[in-house]
């Protein structure tokens, strides 16, 4: 295992210089490297999503854990939600994003997605 707080990191946000949401990438570099240190968004107020893209990642989200694998997204509105990802192999690789409620305005107009489910904890 390497060191847990050193995968190999990808600031997206940085490179393109975005300000209207953070997005990073991360990359394992051995099995149970932990991607995601465990913390909360009490300070910052973000809503964050994680998105696996290659291996699978366990996520621990308050007293409850997730097993993600490619292609599945992890959604945590609540800022004080406690949360982590540990991987289970080398390349498991998440994107992350985050911003404040609110932050964001959408250009798309309510026909646009009449129709279209949602979670069902975010309601109609």
């Amino acid at each position: 295992m390497t060191d847990p707080g050193n995968p190999d990191w990808k600031p997206i946000q940085h490179y393109f210089g975005l300000t209207a949401f953070g997005i990073n990438a991360y990359v394992a570099r051995a099995a149970g490297d932990r991607l995601v240190d465990e913390h909360d968004e009490l300070q910052s107020g973000q809503e964050e999503v994680y998105l696996v893209t290659a291996g699978e990642a366990r996520f621990e989200l308050g007293d409850d854990e997730v097993l993600a694998s490619q292609g599945m997204i992890v959604a945590v509105w609540d800022h004080a939600v406690r949360r982590a990802a540990t991987v289970g192999a080398s390349g498991t690789t998440l994107v992350a994003v985050g911003s404040a409620p609110g932050a964001f305005s959408s250009s798309w107009r309510t026909e646009h997605t009449e129709g279209v489910s949602r979670h069902p904890s975010v309601g109609p």
